[in-house]
């Protein structure tokens, strides 16, 4: 079995790190969790562009911007659970 691919694009913030621990806590061993913190990793923020992130923190999962972080809203236990993130095997 493939293992789904989830990515938390943060910058350190004090909003960044509730969401990278809910991601780990909600990833089973089905994830691979990565976290790029855009202020030390030189390709994270070309990566965040190609995946339409304009803000942060944001999870991308199997390469689609999460839903719930789309727009003005902030990543949740609900929205990462329709993006698939609780359902990692």
């Amino acid at each position: 079995m493939t293992k789904r691919h989830v990515e938390v694009f943060t910058t350190g913030c004090p909003s960044c790190e509730p969401t990278v621990n809910l991601v780990q806590e909600m990833a089973g061993p089905g994830c691979e969790v990565i976290v790029h913190d855009l202020r030390s990793d030189s390709e994270a923020a070309a990566k965040a562009s190609e995946y339409g992130v304009t803000r942060i923190p944001a999870v991308v999962v199997d390469g689609q911007l999460a839903e719930c972080c789309q727009g003005s809203h902030s990543p949740t236990r609900e929205g990462l659970s329709a993006a698939g993130v609780g359902n990692c095997g």
